[in-house]
Formats: structure tokens, C-alpha cells, sequence
């Protein structure tokens, strides 16, 4: 199945594998879109993501890393 921007916390959870040791607040939303876009299991349209949906990866992805540091 491919990872839509709707799926927020499998986003969150592939992009915590895949950078351990980055806290997801000092990541550009810039940044963040190239890096789920690229994601292997991503599969939506790259246009069809916003700020909202940036910052609630974002903070999923917070999530993650705090409950593994």
C-alpha cells in the first residue's frame, strides 16, 4: 500500500527510521516535503500537500522521536 500525505503517523514512523537522530523541529518544511516525497512507500501526488499537513507530520514525527530518545 502507498503512503498517502493522509497517513500521518506511517509517514511520521518511516521518516523517524530513516533519520534517528534528527528532531523533526529543526527540519525545513521544505526539507520535510522532498523527504517524504521521497520516501520508498510514498505514493500520492507530490502537489497535493500544504502546511497543515507538513506540521502534523511534523509533529507525529516529534512524537516518534521522543518516545525513542
Amino acid at each position: 500500500m502507498k503512503l498517502k500525505w493522509t497517513d500521518t503517523e506511517d509517514i511520521a514512523i518511516a521518516l523517524y527510521e530513516q533519520n534517528p537522530d534528527t528532531d523533526p523541529l529543526k527540519v525545513r518544511f521544505t526539507d520535510l516535503h522532498r523527504w517524504v516525497t521521497e520516501l520508498p512507500d510514498f505514493g500520492d501526488d507530490v502537489k497535493a500537500s500544504n502546511e497543515g499537513k507538513l506540521e502534523a507530520i511534523q509533529m507525529a514525527w516529534l512524537e516518534e522521536y521522543k518516545a525513542n530518545q
